[in-house]
């Protein structure tokens, strides 16, 4: 293998997106959402539409890739799904303003407030998180400290599922999740590793999970999108260089001393640079609401 070569798993980005974009692939989307809704008791969804749909012979690869899925349930949620594969500082900030951003960016002005919907983030995290946690499968929502049977509201939930921790811990804990979210958990992360015939055997009772897995081979084989994933991972390298100079930069120019005017500065120009609010956030100091007024 060169330098330039570049892994495909079933957790990249760019598969994972074009997978769960297609619409032929509508039943492979409902597999994985409602194996996450099983999980928890919750009724299964009916029919799905992705609102940011992704072609990746036509999206830039310099961009940030998630999936806003609109689904059709009696609540009528919205789905909000992506893969965090490196952890830092801001990640817990940076999960509650993706959830944040789907949830408000579709009222209007002057809509009343009714017209808000359920949003469902669904994070999958190829890194230990939340160590105090047994589940692989961690569920968040707005419940009242002194008595947890009193929701705040169904419009909140956040769903983690911990990848990460199951690969670390010798993939023990896949028992406690429902069969459908077990086979997608064994194909996130042996998909790359295993025998084809060993994984195909495993996954044969999700038929639909199957059927992703026969995709990622046909995705990982193709030339073609060999060289998209290594446009794409050479743009992540180069991002992940620069956020490091803008932070060397940023404490040379006065942030450790608490210059709110350098701050203002770095922050711009990292904005103008395609950062995201959630990384300027870690890296000056600034709050979101003073980051989003930046010109």
């Amino acid at each position: 293998m060169s330098k330039d070569d570049v892994v495909i798993k079933p957790t990249t980005d760019l598969f994972i997106a074009s997978l769960w974009s297609a619409p032929e692939n509508e039943s492979i989307l409902l597999s994985l959402l409602n194996s996450v809704m099983t999980d928890i008791g919750q009724p299964p969804i009916v029919e799905a539409t992705v609102l940011n749909p992704f072609n990746i012979l036509e999206s830039p690869i310099d961009k940030r890739i998630a999936l806003d899925v609109r689904v059709v349930d009696e609540l009528k949620a919205m789905y909000n799904v992506e893969v965090q594969t490196h952890s830092h500082t801001s990640f817990f900030d940076r999960m509650l303003y993706n959830w944040a951003r789907t949830y408000g960016f579709r009222l209007k002005r002057g809509e009343k407030y009714r017209t808000l919907r359920p949003v469902r983030s669904i994070v999958i995290t190829e890194f230990p998180v939340f160590r105090k946690l047994q589940e692989l499968h961690a569920v968040f929502e707005i419940r009242a400290r002194e008595n947890p049977g009193v929701l705040l509201s169904e419009h909140f939930q956040m769903h983690v599922l911990r990848l990460g921790d199951w690969l670390h811990n010798k993939q023990a804990g896949l028992d406690s999740l429902c069969i459908g979210l077990q086979r997608w958990m064994q194909f996130w992360g042996l998909g790359l590793t295993t025998e084809e015939k060993m994984m195909s055997t495993m996954l044969q009772d999700a038929p639909e999970v199957l059927e992703a897995y026969k995709k990622y081979k046909e995705f990982s084989a193709n030339p073609a999108m060999q060289e998209k994933a290594r446009a794409r991972r050479r743009f992540l390298d180069e991002q992940q260089i620069m956020l490091g100079d803008a932070w060397d930069e940023g404490k040379a120019e006065g942030l450790a001393e608490g210059e709110a005017k350098k701050a203002r500065e770095t922050a711009a120009t990292m904005k103008q640079k395609g950062y995201s609010v959630a990384d300027i956030a870690e890296l000056t100091g600034l709050t979101l609401t003073e980051i989003e007024r930046l010109n």
